[in-house]
């Protein structure tokens, strides 16, 4: 019979580099540095996933950001148009602080390897969806294309898709991540399913080829999800 045996080091500030590690490793590190650091958009304002009660600027800045970049690729494949993003609330890590954004600060926001997938469902689980939503009271993140009134109670007041009620029987292409398909934050709603569509698109790079695009950031909180007060 062979046996084990093993010591326990503690990893603390008593533990010195090896300089010949540390020398292979300095390209590759400033390499990286130089990569993640690189300015690629500006933001006017510190952007928050607490600056609302149902909707955030950041949270609309990503839901928003996740259709744009996902949808031309998403019909390009299959001929068909997302109607509207959903994420969560917990997903966002980091706010985006004012001044320069960096590839670094999709990282940040966003460190997961949680990727875009689309699915396609009934308006009857649509539905399901929104009473979920009425229920977390957090601020999950939708796209614009999703509007949503609670009333102070948080029953559902108003919904609309593209600006038309659900219809149970049609077919609604959702875009989420796939963290959020295979049930996180409870969210058993995407099973059964007609189809689904992985794209392959991480959260993270979405971010990154957005801010790319644009020169100066500019999400605003609006009326999406909202709960009336009166």
């Amino acid at each position: 019979m062979s046996k084990i045996e093993g010591n326990r080091i503690e990893i603390d500030e008593t533990i010195t580099t090896d300089s010949d590690v540390e020398n292979f490793i300095a390209p590759f590190r400033e390499n990286v540095n130089k990569n993640l650091d690189s300015i690629i958009s500006y933001a006017p304002e510190t952007y928050s996933k607490s600056d609302g009660e149902f909707n955030t600027t950041i949270g609309n800045l990503i839901a928003d950001a996740v259709f744009e970049e996902s949808n031309p690729i998403f019909s390009k494949r299959t001929g068909n148009t997302i109607d509207f993003v959903l994420l969560n609330h917990g997903g966002i890590r980091s706010i985006i602080s004012q001044g320069n954004i960096s590839i670094r600060t999709a990282f940040e926001v966003m460190p997961f390897e949680n990727s875009v997938v689309v699915v396609a469902l009934k308006g009857e689980q649509i539905y399901m969806m929104i009473d979920y939503l009425a229920r977390a009271k957090r601020a999950h993140p939708v796209s614009e294309h999703l509007q949503l009134t609670l009333t102070k109670n948080f029953e559902i007041s108003f919904v609309a898709v593209n600006g038309k009620p659900i219809d149970k029987a049609a077919t609604y292409y959702v875009a989420t991540n796939d963290y959020l398909y295979n049930g996180g934050d409870s969210m058993n709603f995407f099973h059964p399913n007609d189809s689904l569509y992985i794209l392959d698109y991480k959260i993270r790079n979405v971010l990154i080829d957005n801010f790319k695009k644009k020169d100066t950031l500019n999400p605003k909180r609006d009326n999406r999800f909202i709960k009336l007060e009166d």
